[in-house]
């Protein structure tokens, strides 16, 4: 049995859930989600709760089981606080700014970078920090990768864009093995 699939999600009393055949719709302060529903599980509210369970003992109905329950948590966590990716942008003379729907960042090639925001999510810009919001986790996720991979933290200076709080594995460069 799913040990997350099993955890009841608690609903906030700000959203609402409408079910369909195929789809949740989840409605709350920051918008509405509509995550798909699976054939192989029963879904069942009761009062501020959602319960999943399996509809049969199947090999599909196992893997869908622990997905669909984050995934219809992960929306319910989207339309009450959203969620956010930060990045942080290091190196001499790197700088990012949000200018409108467009990030421009200055990361060491002969022209500025200008990325455009995707519908849904948005950006700030602080000093040497991106910050990437939305409501859905998916979206903020990989656009903070696209982001990030137009210039990856480089081990020898640790210059580059990388996710707030990584840790770079910093190697010594050619010149330590002479002694």
């Amino acid at each position: 049995m799913s040990r997350i699939g099993k955890m009841p999600i608690d609903i906030p009393s700000n959203v609402t859930l409408d079910f369909s055949d195929s789809y949740i719709s989840v409605k709350g302060p920051k918008g509405t989600i509509d995550v798909v529903r699976s054939s192989v599980l029963n879904y069942t509210k009761e009062e501020n709760t959602v319960i999943i369970t399996r509809a049969e003992e199947t090999r599909v109905s196992r893997e869908q089981h622990g997905l669909r329950r984050t995934l219809l948590a992960n929306a319910i966590e989207g339309v009450t606080k959203g969620f956010e990716k930060v990045l942080e942008v290091l190196g001499v003379g790197y700088r990012v700014a949000v200018k409108g729907n467009v990030i421009e960042l200055a990361v060491g090639f002969s022209h500025p970078v200008i990325v455009d925001i995707p519908q849904g999510l948005s950006a700030k810009a602080e000093g040497q920090k991106l910050t990437i919001m939305g409501i859905v986790k998916e979206d903020v996720g990989q656009f903070a990768a696209k982001i990030r991979s137009i210039r990856k933290p480089e081990p020898y200076k640790g210059k580059g864009i990388r996710y707030e709080g990584e840790i770079i594995h910093r190697k010594a460069g050619k010149s330590s093995g002479k002694g």
